[in-house]
């Protein structure tokens, strides 16, 4: 069985400057159980004054990281980039990444490995959970003769990019992260791996 990284990160931007502040993966690997990581990132290596303020909020960062928070008792959980980026390198090494437009994590982390002199070691190939449940519904609306033309058409158009996720998971029957999960590094890969699961098969 191939070795499965979900994965996602809450960033300080959208532009390929962006600093990854949080990650979440769980890593499932051959004959056992998967084992799911957190990391948050110390504020100091972040460059907050090249920061978006949107992306910021999407992720609420001031209200989650500890140093915004300035929760001086959970200062514990934040550790330095370049110790985060050999734990992720680890824990990532030969497996094939997965998540919701998982290029864009695969850039940052890369990204940042390599500025802290760490070579990532991911497969090569990546696998969009997205494009994945697309693919899936497509096929199925077109090998399915108890539906109407029409019924069909109307699945086959909401799978047509650009994909609006939530409208996508309810054709595949996997619900969203509830609110206090969604934009979390953690709570996003949780709901990539409930995708990928719901399309390839496996029972969670």
């Amino acid at each position: 069985m191939t070795n499965l990284v979900f994965i996602d990160t809450e960033t300080t931007s959208l532009r390929h400057d962006r600093r990854a502040w949080e990650i979440g993966a769980i890593a499932r690997r051959s004959g056992h159980e998967d084992v799911e990581h957190t990391w948050l990132i110390d504020a100091d290596d972040l460059d907050l004054g090249n920061a978006d303020v949107m992306s910021l909020r999407i992720g609420r960062f001031h209200e989650r990281h500890p140093q915004a928070r300035m929760d001086d008792s959970a200062f514990r959980s934040v550790q330095d980039e370049i110790d985060v980026m050999r734990e992720v390198e680890a824990v990532t090494r030969g497996a094939h990444l997965v998540g919701a437009v998982v290029s864009f994590d695969a850039d940052v982390l890369g990204q940042r490995m390599r500025a802290n002199g760490i070579c990532p070691s991911w497969h090569y190939h990546l696998i969009d959970v997205e494009a994945l449940a697309a693919g899936y519904v497509a096929g199925k609306a077109d090998g399915r003769d108890d539906w109407r033309p029409q019924d069909v058409a109307a699945e086959k158009a909401l799978v047509r990019p650009p994909w609006k996720s939530d409208a996508l998971m309810q054709l595949i029957d996997v619900k969203p992260a509830g609110d206090e999960d969604r934009h979390t590094a953690l709570g996003d890969a949780r709901w990539a791996m409930r995708v990928y699961d719901a399309v390839m098969g496996r029972t969670p």
